[in-house]
C-alpha cells in the first residue's frame, strides 16, 4: 500500500511540473507584441508619391490644336502650291465679273442702236432717205448705210454699160463683211469666259489633289489618323475645288448668255442688210423708168 501511495505521489508531482513548464514554453513561442510607438514611419519621398497619384488619375483628353477654319484662315494655312491655285482662280473670277459687266454694257448699247437703226430703215423708201436719216448716227447699221452709199457712188458710172447686178453683189458683199465684223467685235473677250468655264474646275481639282497628298504625307510623318489632325489640311484642299467651281459656273452661264445675245444682234444686222439691199434694188429699178415729159 505504501508502494502505491508513493507512485501516486510521483505522478501528481510530475503533473504539476508539466503544468508549470507549458505556460513558459507558450510564452517563448508566441509572437512578440510590437508597441505602436516602436514603429517608425517609412521614409517616402514626395517625388515617389506624385507618379503614383498621376497613375490613378483619369487620363485627360489630348489638347486639340486650334485651327482657323474660315476661308481666309484656310488660305493662309494652305501649301504654297494650293495658295497659287487659289490666287489664280480668284483672279479668274474677278476677270469673269469684269468681262460680264463690260460686255453687258457694250451689248446693250449695240442692240439699242441696231433696233433704232432698223426702225429708221423701215421708214425709208429710198437709199437717199436712209442716208439722210442716218446722218450723225453711230453703230453698225449706220456704217452699212454709208458703205452702200459709197459703193453706189463708185458704181454709178458703169451702170449704163455693165448693168446693176454687179453693183448689187458688191453692196451685198460689203454689208455681209460689216455685219460679220460687228459680231466679232462683240465676241471679243468671250473666249476667256469659255476658257475659264472649261479649265477652272480642273485647276481647282489639281489644288485639291495636291493638298490631300500633303495631308497623307503628314499622316505618315505623325503616325496618327486622328481626324482633328488631318481634317484642316483636307478642308484647305477642298477649298481650291470650291473656288474653281465659283469661277467656272458663272463663266459658263455668262458665256451662254452672251452667245445667245450676239446671235440675236447678228440677226438684227442681217435684217438691216436685207433692207438696205431692197432700197438699192428699188433705186436701180426706178432708174429704168423714163422720165415723164414736161408740160408745155
Amino acid at each position: 500500500m505504501l508502494q502505491s501511495l508513493a507512485q501516486t505521489t510521483r505522478h501528481f508531482a510530475l503533473l504539476i511540473a508539466v503544468m508549470m513548464v507549458a505556460p513558459a514554453a507558450a510564452q517563448e513561442t508566441a509572437p512578440a507584441q510590437i508597441e505602436p510607438a516602436q514603429i517608425e514611419p517609412a521614409q517616402i519621398e514626395p517625388t515617389q508619391i506624385e507618379p503614383a497619384l498621376d497613375a490613378t488619375r483619369a487620363p485627360e483628353p489630348a489638347a486639340s490644336i486650334a485651327h482657323d477654319l474660315s476661308p481666309v484662315g484656310m488660305f493662309m494655312a494652305a501649301d504654297w502650291v494650293v495658295k497659287g491655285v487659289m490666287i489664280g482662280l480668284a483672279l479668274a473670277t474677278v476677270t469673269v465679273l469684269v468681262l460680264w459687266l463690260g460686255k453687258t454694257l457694250e451689248l446693250w448699247g449695240a442692240r439699242r442702236r441696231a433696233r433704232n437703226g432698223l426702225k429708221l430703215l423701215a421708214a425709208s423708201t429710198r437709199l437717199e432717205d436712209a442716208i439722210i436719216a442716218f446722218q450723225g448716227e453711230r453703230g453698225a447699221i449706220a456704217l452699212m448705210v454709208r458703205a452702200a452709199e459709197d459703193e453706189a457712188r463708185l458704181s454709178l458710172g458703169a451702170l449704163d454699160y455693165a448693168g446693176s447686178d454687179g453693183m448689187k453683189d458688191r453692196i451685198a458683199s460689203r454689208l455681209q463683211r460689216l455685219s460679220a465684223g460687228a459680231g466679232r467685235r462683240l465676241q471679243r473677250g468671250t473666249g476667256i469666259l469659255a476658257t475659264v468655264g472649261a479649265v477652272a474646275p480642273f485647276v481647282g481639282l489639281f489644288g485639291t489633289v495636291w493638298g490631300i497628298m500633303n495631308s497623307f504625307v503628314s499622316i505618315a510623318e505623325t503616325q496618327t489618323t486622328n481626324l482633328a489632325v488631318v481634317a484642316p489640311g483636307i478642308a484647305e484642299a477642298l477649298l481650291a475645288t470650291a473656288i474653281g467651281l465659283v469661277a467656272a459656273i458663272p463663266a459658263v452661264v455668262i458665256y451662254n448668255g452672251f452667245a445667245r445675245a450676239v446671235t440675236g444682234y447678228r440677226q438684227i444686222l442681217t435684217d438691216a442688210g436685207a433692207t438696205i439691199e431692197r432700197l438699192v434694188s428699188r433705186d436701180l429699178d426706178w432708174r429704168k423708168v423714163p422720165a415723164a415729159p414736161e408740160a408745155e
